[in-house]
């Protein structure tokens, strides 16, 4: 049986290189990555992946936690409190800008649930042990109202709550699956712009909802499903600047991507018997 300090430094190391590889994927429209800050006047590339690299104690305290436990309402309130704790520290790191309030959500649901399965690295199951987690209620968390919560009682659609109490469908279904296929054939950044295309064409993203109602969601939906059948990626750069005019961010699908990611690098994990170590394809 691994180490838990190895396993859980592994796991952090992972989510934080998850993150900046999301932002890094260029060009991602509406978003923030290597050419512009896409709709985001308050964020740069650098800005984000300054907040990504804050939040390695964040994973690694989440891992370390839930290591010799299983669900349960203890883990679900120790992990809400390491990720307001993780909140905090990130948002003294972006002086109040919110980076990835979203992404500590989702990818620390999906590290304790790693650290939970120690070594049995399936992404299905970890997706499902992940859900288990997210349907116990945390008793202390704060209330507030965010731009998702208003979104989602508006438009009475799901947000990132239920996506991770339902295991995370959009993953399972839509991003993880054509990420995979698609790696067969191109190129790994090429399948990281697929899978964030597949999740933009299929997820109600409430930050989408948010900037540009259900018109602007539609929008986003329909030239997604386009870019994805024509496998024009050139049209990207034309997406990103339309978003720009209609101030479109598809922050949601962004953070889903980074899970998509992050569960790939973790089913890459091998372990032997004396020590843990990492292959990545």
């Amino acid at each position: 049986m691994q180490n838990p300090h190895d396993l859980s430094t592994m796991l952090a190391d992972l989510a934080v290189e998850s993150l900046i590889e999301e932002v890094s994927l260029t060009p991602k429209p509406g978003l923030v990555d290597m050419i512009d800050q896409g709709s985001h006047n308050d964020l740069t590339y650098s800005l984000m992946v300054d907040s990504a690299k804050s939040l390695h104690t964040t994973f690694y305290n989440m891992a370390m936690v839930a290591y010799n436990e299983g669900p349960s309402q203890f883990l679900r309130e120790k992990i809400g409190e390491i990720g307001r704790e993780g909140e905090r520290r990130m948002f003294q790191v972006t002086k109040g800008v919110n980076t990835h309030k979203g992404a500590i959500w989702s990818l620390g649901l999906l590290t304790a649930a790693a650290a939970i399965h120690k070594g049995q690295f399936d992404e299905i199951a970890l997706c499902y042990t992940a859900g288990e987690i997210a349907q116990y209620e945390d008793r202390f968390i704060p209330h507030q109202v965010t731009n998702g919560i208003k979104a989602i009682q508006k438009y009475g659609v799901h947000g990132a709550k239920a996506e991770a109490q339902q295991a995370f469908p959009h993953i399972r279904k839509f991003s993880l699956p054509v990420f995979k296929a698609t790696l067969n054939t191109f190129d790994e950044n090429t399948a990281k712009l697929y899978a964030f295309l597949a999740l933009m064409a299929n997820l109600d993203d409430t930050c989408l909802l948010h900037r540009g109602g259900l018109e602007g969601l539609q929008y986003a939906k329909q030239f997604a499903r386009r870019i994805l059948n024509t496998g024009d990626f050139h049209e990207l750069r034309r997406m990103n600047e339309q978003f720009k005019e209609r101030n479109l961010s598809p922050g949601g699908s962004a953070d889903l991507l980074a899970a998509t990611i992050y569960l790939y690098k973790i089913s890459q994990l091998t372990f032997s018997t004396e020590e843990v170590y990492v292959t990545i394809n």
